[in-house]
């Protein structure tokens, strides 16, 4: 499934400075019955979001009005748990194109970039500059610049460089899931298999 191509994202960001937040909080198991990636950004962390009577938790800052953005800033540890890919869909599919967080679990990784969700690891001292901006300013702005690998907080100034896979890189940046890789390079596969056949 393609997605948007990914190459400098500017938005603001929403904070969550929760550390160990598992795939279960993300996407509880009750919703992944659906086999499409569709829906799921209305169950997002929804235990957090909403009351037993579906009213929206005040307290919660997916519900807090002053925040906003494609970048979502976790804690430390995020989408530890289980493996299950909804929780990158849950997060895509609710708006997001970016996780910052000083520590990811290695299968969430995996899952946000195989479906267009940048995961942006950065060191301890510079998410609490990023915290600490947004909460100075909500309106505080973030680039993403997948091409160079930095994150920068625009208002400050403050940089970070940020590592990825080049197989995942070249895919984001072109839009492309692993199918679509393959798809791509149909002719060079053809064209290989032809000449093993000679």
């Amino acid at each position: 499934m393609a997605y948007d191509k990914f190459k400098v994202l500017t938005s603001k960001a929403v904070p969550l400075p929760l550390e160990n937040v598992d795939t279960d909080q993300i996407i509880p198991a009750r919703f992944l019955k659906a086999t499409e990636r569709k829906g799921f950004g209305d169950n997002l962390f929804r235990d957090w979001r909403y009351n037993n009577d579906n009213t929206p938790k005040e307290s919660f800052v997916l519900n807090n009005p002053i925040y906003s953005g494609k970048i979502l800033v976790g804690g430390k540890n995020f989408g530890s748990g289980s493996s299950r890919e909804h929780a990158a869909w849950a997060i895509y599919d609710y708006g997001f194109r970016c996780v910052v967080s000083s520590f990811f679990a290695d299968i969430f990784r995996n899952n946000c970039l195989n479906i267009g969700v940048l995961p942006v690891q950065v060191t301890p001292e510079f998410s609490e500059q990023i915290f600490n901006a947004i909460y100075e300013d909500p309106n505080t702005e973030i680039e993403i610049n997948l091409p160079n690998q930095t994150i920068t907080i625009l208002s400050t100034g403050a940089q970070e460089s940020f590592e990825i896979n080049s197989y995942k890189k070249d895919n984001m940046l072109n839009g492309f899931d692993d199918i679509d890789y393959l798809q791509n390079i149909k002719g060079d596969i053809e064209s290989f298999a032809n000449k093993l056949l000679l």
